[in-house]
């Protein structure tokens, strides 16, 4: 597998340790949106993109995100500590929804995307610079019409 495209789009906020978003396309063929770069306490390091984990109420059958102490739609107490946890014992709130198999392709992918993290740091430096459009398309990818 080979990282043929890396788009970097900066975040705004100095205070957080977000620092940007970015889509990674392999072989020309399979792009994976929002990964996160984040700035930790050893440096910058990937997430992959995730959604937030949900059950539902016993009462209603209502969805509800993991944290919520009350059911969105009736109202009800909801259980403390559903969420599952980790091997760490860590309360297991989002889950991955793309993400590398094994160190080594993690090691590739987050290498590639903080050296491109650091290159689009230097030229939003330059005067005139435009950000990185995360929502165009990407080329030779035909329209499907329905």
């Amino acid at each position: 597998m080979e990282i043929t495209e890396v788009r970097v789009k900066l975040v705004s906020n100095k205070d957080d340790r977000l620092k940007a978003f970015c889509s990674i396309t392999m072989d020309n063929q399979f792009v994976v949106r929002d990964i996160k770069i984040i700035e930790g306490t050893n440096g910058f390091f990937v997430a992959m993109p995730s959604r937030k984990m949900s059950d539902h109420c016993d009462k209603c059958g209502g969805k509800n995100h993991l944290r919520a102490k009350f059911c969105n739609n009736c109202g009800a107490s909801l259980h403390e500590n559903r969420a599952k946890k980790d091997f760490k014992g860590r309360m297991k709130l989002h889950a991955d929804i793309a993400h590398p198999i094994n160190a080594e392709c993690r090691k590739r992918i987050q290498e590639r995307v903080i050296e491109a993290f650091k290159e689009e740091v230097e030229k939003s430096k330059q005067p005139g610079y435009k950000p990185v459009d995360m929502d165009e398309p990407y080329d030779d990818v035909p329209e499907i019409v329905s």
